[in-house]
């Protein structure tokens, strides 16, 4: 655990107690805080007041009198589309708001590094596809060479449930734009920005809000080094406001889009094969045709951002193409589940939004499509013609409205189980059978996770 410093003897407030909230509220209390916490479920009040943490209602300004800050978890509004109400009732105290993600930057750095020969360092990671697969593909490389390091964030550990950390560790946080948004103090040592494509635009206010959302991990002051993919507009502006001259290499530009030129340093994939260009000339070369664990043009962008963050750390290219090939994915992401008679199955539930579906169908040639859910704001307008696709088999409630969008011929399936009989049914040697929605899960599962369970389950049965 990571002890929140600065707070000792303050009461904070601590509204949502899943699992960043808890965090921060253990945390706080290891730094001498006091917590007070509220969760609008009765479930969550019970375990934390079991774990002796009281709960308290905040219900207007004045029950922030003698509270010096709220910590609030990442699922819930504090501006778009409404601020939830004790996040209103702070700001309306004067109150500041913060999450776990600000205490873990104001409390990182301690007296304890004055012995250290070598600082440790924080990679952050954030963009709208990609953002797991490049955290835990920099953690895996980084593993594989040797380099102390822990993954934390977005991904699954909270970043206060980090032990300290050790001489020269490397601390990897994948950040989600919830996070970034919100959290006080933001300084990484490398921060990467994968890409950017429409997402969560009621929570921030639009396309606008979700960008700057996604900047701030760049804003103060800047990280020591940037890696970011060029690939959108988005994505050129941000590399350009971060650079000093058409050379600075404090900027690794990434592209799967284009070849970049230029004295900058650059990081690119073109065709299935990985270079890097520094001043002009190129540095290294990997192929990662044959990388089993990162099929695909979109996974040659996470791998292209994953190999700049760690030339960052001066890792050799050879040491890191090594690690690229023991890389075995993660699940729900591109992961293939089996083959029989000529047909694969891979799941990548994790396609919650139209550019990552399309990116998926991008990888392979021949696809039997399962998709559909809880469509996100824009609908599919963006998702092109698709042309590896060879069927969609569609799920969810609104599967029949879902499918009419769809530009390739589909089938209304409603439920996993019907779809994955009907995608075996039809298919052929070499086709592959995807399940990348291209949508929330929430009307069918209770997450993604659960989603991509689901599908596996029933392929085994065929398997």
């Amino acid at each position: 655990m990571i002890p929140v410093q600065g707070m000792q003897g303050q009461q904070v407030a601590v509204l949502g107690l899943g699992r960043s909230g808890m965090s921060a509220a253990r945390a706080l209390v290891a730094g001498g805080a006091v917590p007070l916490c509220w969760d609008d479920t009765t479930t969550a009040r019970e375990h934390a007041e079991a774990e002796g943490f009281e709960c308290l209602a905040f219900r207007d300004a004045r029950d922030f009198d003698d509270i010096s800050c709220l910590i609030v978890s990442p699922g819930i509004p504090h501006l778009y589309p409404a601020a939830n109400p004790v996040v209103a009732a702070a700001l309306a105290a004067g109150v500041p708001v913060d999450n776990d993600i600000g205490l873990f930057f104001q409390s990182f750095a301690t007296a304890a590094w004055n012995g250290f020969d070598v600082l440790p360092r924080v990679i952050a990671v954030t963009g709208s596809n990609g953002k797991s697969t490049t955290s835990a593909l920099i953690h895996h490389i980084l593993q594989e060479a040797g380099r102390p390091c822990q993954l934390a964030g977005n991904i699954g550990r909270g970043v206060l449930d980090m032990e300290p950390p050790h001489d020269g560790e490397v601390v990897v946080l994948e950040l989600s734009s919830y996070q970034t948004e919100l959290a006080r103090s933001l300084t990484p040592d490398i921060a990467v920005f994968t890409n950017l494509s429409p997402d969560h635009l009621d929570r921030h206010g639009g396309m606008g809000g979700y960008f700057a959302a996604k900047r701030r991990l760049f804003a103060e002051g800047g990280p020591d080094r940037a890696v970011i993919g060029v690939d959108e507009p988005e994505g050129q502006y941000l590399a350009g406001q971060l650079s000093e001259s058409p050379g600075d290499d404090r900027v690794i530009r990434v592209s799967v889009a284009a070849k970049l030129s230029g004295p900058g340093w650059h990081v690119f994939a073109r065709k299935g094969f990985l270079s890097e260009y520094r001043k002009g000339k190129q540095a290294a070369s990997i192929d990662l045709r044959a990388v089993p664990g990162l099929p695909g043009a979109h996974n040659h962008q996470n791998a292209c951002a994953a190999y700049a963050a760690c030339r960052s750390l001066g890792l050799a290219p050879k040491v890191i193409e090594k690690a690229f090939h023991s890389f075995a994915g993660l699940p729900h992401r591109s992961q293939i589940v089996g083959e029989k008679n000529g047909v694969r199955f891979v799941n990548d539930s994790k396609a919650t939004n139209v550019d990552a579906a399309a990116k998926a169908l991008a990888a392979f040639e021949a696809v039997r499509w399962i998709c559909g859910g809880l469509e996100k704001e824009g609908g599919l307008a963006s998702l092109g013609a698709a042309s590896s696709v060879k069927k969609a088999y569609v799920i969810g409630r609104e599967a029949a409205q879902f499918a009419m969008q769809l530009p390739v011929e589909a089938e209304v399936c409603t439920t996993m189980q019907k779809a994955v009989a009907m995608a075996v049914a039809d298919a052929d040697p070499g086709d592959v059978v995807l399940l990348a929605p291209a949508a929330a899960s929430f009307d069918q599962y209770d997450n993604f996770e659960k989603r991509g369970d689901a599908f596996m389950a029933e392929v085994e049965k065929f398997l």
